[in-house]
């Protein structure tokens, strides 16, 4: 299979193209710089809209993965428009594209979040659950409407909901061991609040899945089959680093720091499922929350 990628450069983009080509499929990097690292590389500039499309030609399958790092400072207007059209723009100006090709490639799969459910408590979502309210909810909903031309051409078009992808070589996972393992982890908030995630080797597994698996369009939640709560969250990452988690961070701290982003991303409880994931026969390396951090030492 011949796959263009965009977003390589990130945690799962990197992974996802060192996978598939261990796995021999001829892999194209799609990168916002005039120099490619490679002959098959493309090039593009979303704020500008320059793709040469005459190049997006001949490939099976388009991922793209690209965003602004939601962590990327204090949410400001200016951040906040950024995060939005660096999500929406990019993948219009993608979809578009694809669109219009001579011979478009047979899947699209575009990233998502599964922030598209907005701050639900403990209610029990799946792919079926509306979309809820919020800065992200509403970001996620333009993201995935912004696939809609390349699903009008009979493309089929994935949208991956992701939910907090871990890994101890990058991402929020990265960023939390180290505090932690001086003991200054604690629960955010309540702890009640429930996080949705899943590990990087099975992400990187469920967009090859999805890739493959012909059945499969639309929305699809990418999330281990255990969501946690916060608490759980904490206890069982200072249980595998063998610290204790006694230094809470009160609601209104996280908020003084963090601003907005804190209550979409922190304090906000989101309980998503892998419904179609699992339906369609996909089977997780990792969905025990504990036993992944076990495993990481």
């Amino acid at each position: 299979m011949k796959v263009l990628i965009g977003g390589s450069s990130g945690l799962i983009g990197s992974a996802l193209v060192t996978a598939l080509s261990q796995q021999d499929h001829q892999v194209a990097r799609l990168l916002r710089t005039s120099a490619p690292r490679g002959s098959a590389d493309l090039c593009w500039n979303p704020d500008t809209g320059a793709l040469d499309t005459t190049r997006l030609e001949g490939f099976d399958a388009v991922v793209h993965l690209g965003g602004r790092n939601l962590a990327s400072g204090r949410w400001t207007q200016a951040l906040k428009t950024d995060i939005r059209e660096s999500r929406v723009r990019s993948t219009q100006l993608l979809a578009t594209a694809l669109s219009a090709l001579r011979n478009p490639p047979r899947v699209f799969i575009s990233a998502s979040g599964v922030s598209i459910y907005g701050n639900r408590g403990a209610e029990i979502l799946t792919e079926a659950s509306s979309v809820g309210a919020g800065f992200l909810a509403e970001v996620a909903r333009e993201w995935e409407e912004a696939t809609r031309l390349a699903a009008e051409r009979a493309i089929r078009v994935v949208n991956l909901r992701l939910g907090l992808v871990l890994s101890p070589q990058g991402g929020a996972l990265a960023k939390m061991r180290l505090p932690f393992k001086f003991g200054l982890g604690g629960v955010v908030g309540n702890g009640d609040q429930y996080w949705s995630w899943i590990a990087l080797e099975d992400t990187v597994r469920a967009i090859h899945h999805a890739l493959v698996t012909d059945s499969l369009s639309g929305p699809l939640n990418l999330v281990s089959p255990n969501p946690v709560t916060n608490r759980e969250f904490t206890r069982a990452l200072g249980a595998a680093l063998g610290r204790p988690t006694i230094f809470p961070v009160p609601a209104f701290v996280a908020r003084i720091a963090l601003g907005e982003m804190a209550d979409e991303a922190l304090l906000a409880s989101t309980r998503v499922l892998p419904a179609r994931l699992m339906a369609s026969g996909f089977k997780f390396s990792h969905d025990d929350l504990h036993a992944f951090f076990l495993s990481l030492k």
